[in-house]
């Protein structure tokens, strides 16, 4: 196994807000899909999806679950500038964390906790 980590899914209650937020945050664009008769809009990286912003039955945003880091690299700076523009709120704002890089976390326009990760360059 390569990597550990090989889908996340963060809840939304409002999809096309959400889609918004991230892609205004990221500065990338998300592709919206429907999956199993629910709305999903993908994290993509070339023709791979890592993960999916899910508007799905039974489930709710949270800011008290699992925190998933999205890879900032090269742009967490301009990221964390653009939360309060996108709707979201910075909650811990970039923290050095010695050699593995910078982190930040976010709450998103749906109540999700969020982290953003930046290796050192």
């Amino acid at each position: 196994m390569s990597n550990t980590l090989n889908w996340f899914e963060l809840f939304v209650t409002d999809l096309p807000r959400a889609k918004r937020f991230y892609e205004q945050l990221l500065g990338i664009t998300l592709r919206g899909v429907d999956f199993q008769g629910e709305p999903n809009a993908l994290f993509m990286q070339g023709d791979d999806a890592q993960g999916a912003l899910a508007l799905r039955k039974g489930r709710a945003p949270s800011k008290d679950g699992a925190l998933v880091y999205l890879n900032c690299n090269g742009i967490l700076d301009a990221a964390l500038a653009r939360v309060a523009k996108a709707g979201g709120t910075v909650v811990m704002p970039k923290t050095d964390i010695g050699p593995p890089g910078f982190i930040a976390v976010v709450l998103d326009t749906e109540g999700n906790a969020v982290g953003l990760h930046a290796e050192r360059q």
